[in-house]
């Protein structure tokens, strides 16, 4: 028995046939359609699907008359960068450029298999949860730390959203008053403290406001030339490891204030994990070591400082793994 798990991203279309029990059979890729035009994404998800299948374009018909052998899919689980609800409306995906999409709807035209919307951070959080580094684990969830920033809450091994699908979002977390508004609108958002967007703005802050000597004593900006536009966060979490002031000073920051978000939702819902995922957790050990030395700094009952820190085990797989465990969990097998 298999599923398919799909990871919309607003770059990137991943997709594979994923076991019952978390194993990934095959996978393919694509981009997504430039500007997320609606319908060429619903198209492009039905080509994966059938390139998946084997089907040469004929998954709108799988169903009993075709003599084809193809791999025995019970049902389709997508992750979405946005918010939803059970039905697959999709309220909002910035990143796409969505409002009030109804993807499920407008997959059954193409897919005559059953399908399930989550929020991508979720899927990914169930991919954790399921087959991961919290396997096991009742109560986590993951922050994925990359252009912005997801998340995904499991509690008694439930998805949590809230009551109207809009639940979990940390990445707009108020955490204090910043030098720019976050693409919501607010200002304060832990999304524009400790994203990689976050990081690589304030980093231009302090390149720019430096003195001379500093500037031209940073390793970091030998290695950019001078030019702003090569600063990524990889080199600014390298060059803090290897002493830069600025890189240091950026990453410090970066840690502060995730760690303020991190003790808040520790303080609120006291999971036994959570699960640092995305681009910048390829930070390893030195990020997680940092985390740990200032989180117990925002919890209130800090004699109590017992949630896991870790850095997620998928990688970029956890969002077609999780997808494809949701669609399990959702038709009960």
């Amino acid at each position: 028995m298999n599923f398919i798990g799909i990871d919309l991203g607003a770059t990137k279309i991943k997709a594979g046939i994923i076991s019952e029990n978390g194993k990934i059979i095959d996978k393919i890729t694509t981009d997504t359609p430039a500007g997320g035009e609606v319908h060429a994404v619903v198209n492009s998800i039905g080509m994966l699907v059938d390139r998946l299948l084997k089907t040469d374009g004929i998954t709108a018909r799988y169903i009993k008359d075709i003599d084809a052998e193809m791999p025995d899919i019970k049902g389709i689980g997508i992750g979405i960068p946005g918010t939803c609800n059970d039905e697959g409306l999709v309220y909002y995906a910035p990143n796409l450029f969505w409002n009030n999409v109804s993807l499920s709807e407008l997959l059954k035209e193409k897919i005559n298999i059953p399908v399930f919307i989550e929020n991508d951070a979720t899927m990914a959080a169930i991919g954790e949860a399921t087959c991961g580094i919290a396997k096991g684990v009742s109560d986590c969830m993951l922050i994925t730390l990359g252009t912005g920033i997801g998340s995904g809450i499991i509690i008694n091994n439930d998805v949590y959203s809230g009551s109207h699908g809009i639940g979990g979002e940390i990445g707009h977390m108020i955490v204090g008053e910043n030098f720019y508004d976050c693409n919501c609108g607010n200002n304060g958002c832990l999304e524009t403290f400790s994203s990689a967007t976050a990081l690589i703005k304030y980093t231009k802050r302090l390149l720019k406001d430096a003195d001379n000597n500093l500037i031209y004593g940073s390793r970091l900006f030998k290695k950019i030339n001078g030019d702003m536009d090569l600063l990524d966060g990889k080199l600014i979490f390298d060059c803090a490891k290897k002493g830069d002031l600025i890189a240091a000073e950026a990453v410090d920051r970066l840690v502060k204030y995730l760690a303020i978000g991190i003790g808040n939702i520790i303080n609120i819902l006291d999971p036994e994990m959570i699960i640092i995922g995305g681009g910048i957790s390829k930070a390893g050990d030195y990020l997680i070591d940092k985390l740990n030395r200032e989180i117990p700094q925002n919890i209130w009952l800090k004699s109590m400082n017992l949630t896991k820190i870790v850095r997620a085990s998928l990688g970029n797989d956890a969002g077609i793994i999780g997808s494809a465990m949701h669609a399990g969990s959702k038709l009960d097998i």
